[in-house]
């Protein structure tokens, strides 16, 4: 089974800079988007054999996730279930016979840290949501999840020390995911791997540089890794300030 996830950062845009031929040439079971910054009704797209499912925020323009599948869920969820985390459009569950599919958009905490009492909040809200699920049946995660989980998951470590994104805080709540019995697909099957990102600025040629950060993820419920076949990060795909990344999983 073939899974990607990619924040295109804008589905319009992204649809003139490759996004379908992407999709023809990956044949993916599960594409999870982020970002899409559409409203219902504003993009009639059509991906033959795929059904669509889509979370749109309330403000417009802005956040937003989609999930299209190969195969019928049992049941589809959208949200945490808290109103306070559910304004944004930044959660979809797929519930399959032998596993739950979420794909998450994580709020960034913002320059100088504006936002981190309420990301902290949604962390807390998120890995509560997670746990329970797991409970149940195990859980893949995919999607932006806005932190650089250690210093090998970023070009320039220093500078950003307390910055949105690599934030004491920020790494701390994704450690504490890990710890309720989730596993970091990339880190499993590349452990020590270096230059390896997922998001690059627009600004000063960060791109060409590979000056960038790894914090786009497929997380597994911890008893799901044996079955990990491959897990990697399509860097030489464009169209969005992210690349997509991908799983593999061995049919259970």
């Amino acid at each position: 089974m073939k899974l990607i996830s990619w924040n295109v950062n804008g589905l319009r845009a992204c649809m003139g800079k490759g996004f379908p031929e992407f999709v023809t040439e990956a044949e993916p079971d599960l594409l999870c988007l982020q970002e899409t910054k559409l409203q219902a009704g504003q993009l009639e797209l059509e991906l033959s054999g795929y059904r669509q499912y889509w979370n749109y925020a309330e403000k417009k323009g802005y956040s937003g996730t989609a999930v299209f599948s190969r195969r019928e869920p049992l049941a589809v969820t959208y949200g945490l279930g808290q109103e306070e985390h559910d304004r944004e459009g930044r959660l979809i569950t797929l519930e399959f016979e032998d596993f739950f599919l979420v794909t998450v958009y994580t709020p960034n905490a913002q320059e100088k840290l504006a936002r981190i009492d309420y990301r902290l909040r949604w962390e807390e809200a998120f890995r509560e949501q997670l746990v329970r699920l797991d409970g149940r049946k195990p859980v893949v995660i995919c999607g932006d999840m806005n932190v650089a989980h250690q210093e090998i998951d970023l070009k320039n470590p220093g500078p950003n020390r307390g910055n949105a994104g690599f934030s004491d805080e920020e790494r701390g709540a994704f450690g504490r995911l890990l710890e309720a019995g989730f596993t970091d697909t990339f880190r499993l099957l590349h452990p020590d791997a270096t230059g390896a990102y997922s998001w690059w600025s627009y600004r000063f040629h960060a791109r060409e540089k590979n000056a960038g950060w790894r914090i786009d993820y497929f997380l597994v419920s911890d008893r799901l890794a044996p079955r990990v076949r491959r897990a990697d990060i399509l860097a030489q795909v464009q169209g969005s300030d992210h690349c997509p990344v991908l799983l593999e999983l061995d049919n259970g």
